[in-house]
């Protein structure tokens, strides 16, 4: 247990501390900006937040909690006219700041009035979520009453809470009404580096979740982003068109061989057309071969072999470079992306056809 490099030796006891005082030092300069694996990535069924609690009595964790969504103002408001009041003694003024600070008490009292009520003496907690501002003296008036208060909310998540949780949002603190609530199994604040981040999770019926992307660095969660965008895309329109198409190049190859099959009904020059189209139909089962690392030649001639055999699609396995059947795989392709596909492609083709044909033309006048 000695080094020896040149330098005076190290005895075990010195390095074991060294190796302590190291260890110690790389966990507490850990950033916690960054998570180590992008499998922590999961389904949130409510809705996360990028703002916290204001104050720093609050609690950062309250379950069964009562949720009120609202935009009213707890702070001082400037008057839209130039204003002021005017004393002649220090009890005047005392009256003056009472009866303004007393807008913004009544307000917060009728808040705390409303917890009291729905909450009583068990351990449910209350979570206001306002759009406007909430001063220092709201804040700790709130947590004196165990309520957290999330002020400066987004306008989007405030539209996602009601959505998520239930109730509705108010404009106004006059009327109050428990029906008024929302209600969310599970609330807490969570630290990430700087930032601060409020969970609102367990909602009874959400009709609005959050997909919560963690990755190591900022290329991979881009990637994730991108993913999940693309397959909610795919649910989406799989669900507006009622069908699916079986994938994995299965669709491509079952054109191609009707457009063979048809091809031999055909006389002239059309036969060429067809059969270009046919070899086009080609490009994506060549794709997924060559992006597999296999070789596109030998993957396409054992799917129309196999497709020859049998009744029914045959698709390209990425993983062995064999045909395999997609549709028992459970690999599909949306309906109306391989619509398109096929009008898009004839419409470009016949447009460069039409260029060339006036390029053709031009150049005859010229000469004549």
């Amino acid at each position: 247990w000695t080094w020896r490099l040149g330098r005076p030796c190290i005895q075990q006891r010195l390095v074991s501390g060294t190796t302590t005082v190291s260890k110690k030092a790389v966990v507490s300069t850990q950033s916690t900006g960054e998570h180590k694996t992008e499998m922590d990535t999961r389904l949130v069924k409510g809705i996360v937040m990028d703002h916290g609690a204001r104050h720093p009595d609050m609690p950062k964790k309250v379950t069964d909690a009562f949720i009120l969504t609202c935009n009213v103002s707890l702070e001082y408001e400037k008057s839209e006219v130039n204003s002021g009041f005017f004393y002649k003694s220090a009890d005047e003024r005392e009256k003056l700041v009472k009866a303004e600070r007393a807008f913004c008490d009544d307000k917060v009292q009728q808040v705390i009035d409303l917890k009291r009520a729905v909450v009583g003496d068990s351990d449910k907690g209350f979570v206001i979520v306002n759009q406007k501002g909430v001063d220092p003296n709201s804040l700790d008036a709130l947590a004196r009453e165990g309520i957290v208060a999330l002020r400066r909310a987004k306008r989007r998540n405030m539209e996602r809470i009601v959505l998520a949780c239930g109730g509705t949002a108010v404009n106004s603190f006059d009327d109050l009404k428990p029906e008024q609530l929302g209600h969310a199994g599970l609330f807490y604040e969570h630290v990430l580096g700087d930032d601060k981040y409020s969970f609102i999770e367990d909602c009874d019926n959400p009709q609005s979740v959050t997909i919560l992307i963690k990755g190591p660095n900022k290329h991979t969660i881009t990637q994730i982003k991108d993913a999940v965008r693309d397959g909610l895309r795919a649910v989406k329109n799989a669900i507006e068109d009622q069908m699916v198409v079986p994938g994995a190049g299965a669709f491509e190859i079952a054109i191609y061989q009707a457009l063979q099959e048809y091809k031999n009904e055909v006389r002239g020059k059309q036969r060429l057309g067809l059969q270009a189209f046919a070899e086009a139909m080609l490009i994506i089962p060549k794709c997924l071969a060559q992006n597999a690392g296999h070789d596109a030649q030998e993957c396409l001639v054992k799917m129309l072999q196999e497709y020859k055999g049998v009744d029914r699609c045959v698709g390209l396995d990425l993983a062995t470079g064999e045909a395999m059947y997609p549709a028992e795989a459970g690999i599909w392709d949306n309906y109306c992306v391989k619509k398109q596909l096929l009008n898009s492609c004839t419409v470009i083709s016949s447009n460069l056809l039409i260029v060339d044909e006036v390029m053709r033309a031009g150049m005859s006048s010229l000469k004549g």
